[in-house]
């Protein structure tokens, strides 16, 4: 197995965790972590976090996390974990794209938020979460995935399911407070032993002129540059604060991964000057499984900084496994750009970014990854 291969986080849930995860689904009358609400649901889940973190240490998989077993949604069950945030069910979900000629699909619609206070993320039970997962494991390292401040502060501003009106009317008091919030948690990880942190965000491809499906460039009074510095800036406060606390941080981007859908499009070469080369991440995960991130000769931007990218050259989508050739001829390019030392190979995404997962048996999920370590150390010879 190889070294240079690596997992975005989430993976294929049981069927006994998915039945509590169901019942979360359709109510609003129960609070996160819902362990009070649903008997049985915190053993359950307990028992699967262990499970699949034995999981993938017999898979010698790199660096463990909880296979976001303990999340419904990859980016919101952070929130729910918020002082201040109430969750509620909302007349209508996201809108992901259509897959071999099937309709366009509606999420969940449990992804609703309220703001009903100031906001703070002390005491989050992400914390517990992490202690479980290090009481699993020995010389292994782990990390955290939680969505980034700026993806969760991109919704609060566009999307009509985030509504923070009757608590912040000023935005720039909920960024604030918002980033404090942050600063909370990743203080508590930190003294809690955790070494690395992963911020998962979508929202890069928003500002692509290639994005055909952003709501961004039809909006003539928006300066994108200026917007997008905005958010690159929120990030960079907190990865600057979190690497003070000794902290490693991470980021994967996508363009949507749900139930093997996926949102949007968007090129990397058009927004790696912002995206990729202002943010001071120390690993990027991206995704790269087929033609809408663009070129490879975005990599350019990295090719004199000191961070390490992971290629999501393999697909989390498909339940066949990869062309091996394709992904070798790519890993090849890029390394003409990049040290392959600095280069690392993965999925595009996880394989259940919400508790649905994608359209794949668990079985083929793990063929999957044993191809993914198997190119990887053909290519790489570790």
């Amino acid at each position: 197995m190889s070294k240079k291969f690596d997992i975005v986080g989430s993976l294929l849930r049981p069927a006994d965790l998915l039945t509590f995860k169901r019942e979360i689904e359709g109510r609003e009358d129960i609070v996160y972590p819902f362990y009070e609400d649903l008997e049985g649901y915190q053993k359950t889940e307990e028992k699967a976090i262990k499970y699949i973190v034995k999981k993938q240490i017999e898979n010698k998989i790199e660096v463990i996390s909880d296979g976001e077993f303990s999340k419904s949604i990859w980016h919101l069950d952070f929130l729910w974990g918020m002082k201040g945030i109430k969750r509620y069910i909302a007349e209508q979900g996201t809108i992901f794209r259509e897959k071999d000629g099937q309709a366009a699909f509606e999420t969940r619609r449990d992804m609703g938020i309220k703001v009903t206070g100031k906001i703070s993320a002390k005491n989050h039970n992400f914390i517990d979460i992490f202690k479980l997962i290090q009481s699993e494991t020995k010389d292994h390292a782990i990390k955290l995935c939680i969505p980034s401040p700026s993806h969760l502060y991109f919704d609060f501003v566009w999307s009509p399911n985030f509504k923070h009106q009757d608590s912040y009317n000023d935005l720039a008091d909920l960024k604030q407070d918002l980033l404090q919030a942050y600063k909370e948690f990743v203080s508590e990880y930190a003294e809690a032993g955790g070494k690395i942190l992963q911020l998962d965000d979508c929202r890069w491809s928003m500002f692509a002129a290639d994005n055909l499906a952003s709501p961004l460039l039809d909006k003539e009074d928006i300066d994108l540059t200026t917007l997008a510095d905005e958010f690159i800036d929120l990030n960079n406060r907190l990865i600057d604060y979190a690497k003070i606390l000794g902290l490693k941080v991470w980021t994967h981007n996508c363009r949507g991964n749900y139930r093997s859908r996926h949102m949007s499009t968007g090129s990397y070469e058009q927004i790696s000057e912002l995206f990729l080369g202002k943010q001071r991440y120390d690993r990027f995960f991206l995704e790269w499984d087929d033609d809408r991130a663009g070129s490879l000769q975005a990599l350019e931007v990295f090719r004199n900084k000191d961070v390490e990218v992971v290629l999501g050259l393999l697909s989390s989508k498909k339940n066949k496994l990869d062309d091996e050739e394709r992904v070798l001829n790519a890993l090849t390019t890029a390394s003409a750009i990049i040290d392959k030392k600095r280069l690392f190979l993965s999925h595009q995404c996880g394989f259940a970014s919400t508790d649905h997962g994608n359209d794949l048996t668990e079985e083929e999920q793990w063929a999957k990854i044993q191809q993914g370590q198997e190119i990887a150390y053909e290519f790489f010879g570790e």
